[in-house]
């Protein structure tokens, strides 16, 4: 069975655009597309109905919302397989328990500079910390054309986890379907202290960080790489903060994709720092990829 891609709706802007997004990369994959709107309006509105309506105000508020979000769906595809879900629970819980039988799970976000940004997007950063499926965050100032962006090339950001093999394969797999070439990218740091004694004799410890990098490049794309002959695979070590380079990388790119990098903190799952910045401030759409999916 073709698992659906997996659209958390709620009637704002940034939700629509990636509703239009969802339904080009869904016809690219083949695959179903499935709207979720989830609100716990039960819990404060209780059994009442709007007047004439059959329902609670809230509950045709939802359906109004994904029946408008599936109309803007088949607009801009109409052979695109669409279904809709109205849950009255929590958005986070509903979205997890939605990805568990997704291909993808993808959420609208604002996209504000200053502090202010760091509020919003709760829903796509706990999603993305937590879901067992890739989970692909556009805020309102990204391209929502799947197929034909302006970058034309999938960045890909090797991590320094061993596990990196499911990270890859998506990559690989959204560079097929899109016809355009993959670009892997590891970063590495100059030592902030240099090795004593003479450089011929100890050798260049910048040269043995960037020989490391190309490495872990080499190690993580090998497997993937023979498996997909018809991807056009840039490999590139770069110096600098792995957050910085990808960022740069993010402004010629159609997608950006990462691995996961969930750590634990006083609030159960987070996601790295890396991670993290990337959702808040890449000029284009972000893939987190849990390292087991």
């Amino acid at each position: 069975m073709e698992l659906p891609l997996v659209v958390g709706v709620d009637g704002s802007e940034p939700s629509l655009r990636a509703v239009d997004w969802a339904t080009e990369e869904a016809a690219l994959h083949g695959v179903p597309l499935r709207l979720v709107y989830a609100s716990l309006w039960e819990r404060y509105e209780g059994p009442a109905l709007a007047p004439g309506l059959g329902g609670s105000a809230e509950q045709v508020r939802a359906d109004d919302i994904v029946h408008a979000a599936a109309r803007r769906a088949r607009r801009r595809d109409t052979d695109v397989k669409i279904s809709t879900e109205v849950l009255p629970e929590e958005p986070v819980v509903a979205l997890l328990r939605e990805g568990r039988n997704a291909s993808a799970l993808v959420l609208g976000s604002r996209g504000r500079g200053g502090m202010a940004e760091l509020l919003l997007g709760s829903v796509a950063l706990a999603a993305a910390a937590r879901a067992d499926c890739p989970v692909i965050v556009l805020r309102d100032d990204h391209d929502v054309r799947a197929v034909t962006g302006r970058g034309r090339r999938v960045v890909l950001g090797v991590g320094a986890e061993p596990r990196e093999s499911a990270v890859v394969r998506f990559a690989f797999q959204e560079a097929r379907q899109r016809r355009v070439p993959l670009e892997a990218v590891r970063t590495w740091r100059r030592p902030a202290h240099g090795s004593p004694g003479h450089p011929l004799l100890t050798g260049d410890p910048a040269h043995s960080q960037e020989r490391a990098a190309s490495q872990t490049l080499d190690a993580a794309l090998r497997d993937t790489a023979a498996d997909h002959p018809g991807v056009q695979l840039h490999r590139r070590t770069a110096e600098g903060s792995a957050r910085q380079v990808l960022l740069d990388a993010s402004a010629t790119a159609d997608l950006l994709v990462v691995g996961a990098e969930r750590r634990h903190g006083h609030t159960g799952l987070q996601l790295g720092r890396v991670t993290h910045a990337v959702l808040h401030h890449s000029r284009c759409p972000v893939a987190v990829v849990p390292h087991q999916a």
